[in-house]
């Protein structure tokens, strides 16, 4: 019995040692932020990426670093599918400064399914965020519900 809670105790305490581990590997916060121009921040890839739907509709990709500034594209490769699921629209992108924007607006409607795939460079591994856009203005942020930074709807999930 001794032996088998050792064990146990033991197995516990490396587990707790290897989370610590890859804690420190990523030692910056993620809480909910926007971009500089108040769009979704995406932070699982570094520069991180911030998805932005302009007033012509189009979407605006600026990369951004660890201090919340704006650096000029490299060889990244972002692609963009949203929309109904049956005739999905697919967006590209060419550079414009230190952008990249949407070679066509975001079709109609309000929560569209949307898929950012980030490639560091072609032919790279995709780093995939999944989110649905909804355009409508967050009623406690100066931002859209897609980029919204406050926790409201967290009291009714509780």
């Amino acid at each position: 019995m001794k032996k088998l809670l050792t064990t146990t105790l033991l197995t516990l305490a490396l587990a707790f040692t290897a989370t610590a581990a890859d804690k420190d590997k990523h030692d910056h916060e993620h809480a909910a932020k926007a971009g500089p121009t108040g769009g979704k921040l995406i932070t699982e890839v570094e520069p991180h990426v911030e998805f932005f739907v302009n007033k012509d509709k189009k979407v605006e990709i600026r990369f951004i670093d660890d201090d919340m500034k704006v650096v000029a594209p490299g060889a990244q490769v972002i692609s963009v599918t949203l929309g109904d699921r049956s005739a999905p629209t697919k967006l590209s992108f060419t550079k414009d400064g230190n952008m990249l924007i949407s070679d066509k607006a975001v079709p109609e409607g309000n929560d569209l399914p949307t898929v950012v795939q980030i490639r560091e460079k072609e032919g790279a591994k995709a780093v995939t965020e999944k989110f649905n856009l909804n355009l409508e203005q967050c009623p406690t942020c100066k931002n859209k519900e897609y980029a919204c930074t406050c926790a409201h709807g967290e009291e009714e999930k509780k």
